[in-house]
């Protein structure tokens, strides 16, 4: 792996996550330049077994786990618990998604830790947090979001709550957790002082519920499903295209629509009260929806683009995977990275995000195999010496890929 640079440049986390909300805030800490030891089982993180697979190798892993140096230690052994708190001596951030207790009954929770380490900081993410009722629960990503009131809002209105192909609220909750990281080092900065960060699942999404929360406080509304629309923002929907495609539109505000308008041929619509505000509008979802319907149906998506395009009206078609790996916009900005793979030679992965003027982020390798950097890493920050390296593979206390040098 290429020597990290960036922002982060200097920093040491250690990871002890599995599967998304963890690995993700800890890619996070890594894209942009932080050294972040990822520790796993002897049998690889849950993520591995996760996604598509490709000559056997996990292509998830190999983006999720991407930058880091990758050790494997028994937590559940005393000796693998004592190189863990080794490394957090040497670290600056520690990471985990354990249930609340969980690292507590190995000696490895933030009290250990500050223990040997006063200045720790803690990312800790847990499915509804460190206290409270329902703390002591499991809680993946989408039990949480179920009980969010996110669940309830995505979808069609006549059918049961969907949800998104993604690992959406844990790489929501992985967000929130490097924000309140970054947050806690400003902090640590400042004051000499260490602190752990209580991330929540559960609250991580609650939080994208924003706007429905004063309104049911004060009006007494429950907010529903919307289906591809959003209440009170008219139009703003997908609309169907002759070649059978879809393209979403939002014309909401009032210049917009305006220009919507004249783009279409109908701007008679500007005089109907029904339509000449943006709060009338949004009394009136379906027959407005109806009117730009019919006139979408009659152009491909192509030529919809291209009109509204020249009307400065925000459109976009819905794109596939495939649309993106051929969209010159995509691979300008860096959002196509082919990496290098020490397993199948190269992968594309999702660039990084945001993008920084003078420090940005990289991709510098993808995940790698399992304990590949095991006897690197004890050695350079736990002092763990040949012979004593030896033991610890035979005690499987540790494991080291055989094909590392």
């Amino acid at each position: 792996m290429t020597q990290a640079s960036g922002p982060l440049s200097g920093y040491r986390v250690l990871e002890l996550g599995s599967t998304v909300a963890g690995p993700f805030c800890g890619r996070l800490f890594a894209d942009f330049g932080a050294e972040v030891i990822k520790v796993e089982p002897r049998e690889g993180d849950g993520i591995r077994g996760a996604g598509r697979h490709y000559q056997g190798k996990s292509l998830y892993a190999a983006s999720i786990l991407r930058n880091k140096s990758l050790v494997s230690i028994d937590l559940r052994t005393p000796r693998g618990q004592d190189l863990t708190r080794r490394l957090a001596a040497k670290c600056d951030v520690v990471i985990e998604n354990f249930r609340p207790g969980g690292l507590e009954k190995w000696g490895l929770g933030y009290a250990d830790l500050a223990r040997v380490k006063p200045d720790i900081i803690m990312v800790r993410i847990s499915g509804f947090g460190q206290t409270g009722p329902y703390s002591a629960r499991p809680g993946y990503g989408v039990i949480c979001e179920a009980a969010s009131g996110l669940r309830h809002i995505t979808g069609d209105p006549d059918r049961p709550p969907a949800r998104v192909a993604v690992a959406l609220t844990d790489y929501i909750t992985g967000l929130y957790a490097a924000f309140g990281a970054m947050m806690a080092l400003v902090h640590r900065t400042r004051t000499g002082e260490g602190q752990y960060v209580d991330a929540a699942l559960a609250e991580c999404a609650f939080s994208l519920t924003e706007p429905h929360v004063p309104a049911y406080d004060k009006l007494g509304i429950v907010a529903n499903r919307m289906g591809s629309g959003l209440a009170g923002s008219v139009p703003n929907n997908l609309y169907p295209t002759r070649d059978g495609q879809w393209i979403h539109i939002q014309a909401a505000q009032n210049p917009v629509f305006r220009r919507l308008a004249a783009a279409i041929g109908r701007p008679e619509l500007l005089a109907d009260k029904r339509f000449a505000t943006q709060v009338s509008r949004a009394k009136h979802p379906q027959e407005l929806d109806a009117v730009v319907a019919e006139w979408t149906a009659a152009h491909t998506q192509e030529e919809v683009q291209r009109v509204l395009d020249g009307a400065d009206v925000p459109a976009m078609g819905i794109k596939t995977v495939a649309d993106i790996f051929q969209d010159p916009h995509f691979r300008a900005r860096g959002m196509l990275v082919e990496t290098p793979d020490d397993e199948i030679g190269s992968v594309t992965l999702p660039g990084c995000v945001p993008k920084l003027s003078r420090t940005p982020g990289a991709v510098r390798a993808s995940g790698g195999r399992i304990g590949r950097d095991t006897r690197r890493v004890l050695a350079e920050l736990a002092g763990v010496a040949a012979a004593e390296m030896q033991q610890l593979e035979r005690e499987r206390v540790v494991y080291c890929d055989p094909a590392a040098q």
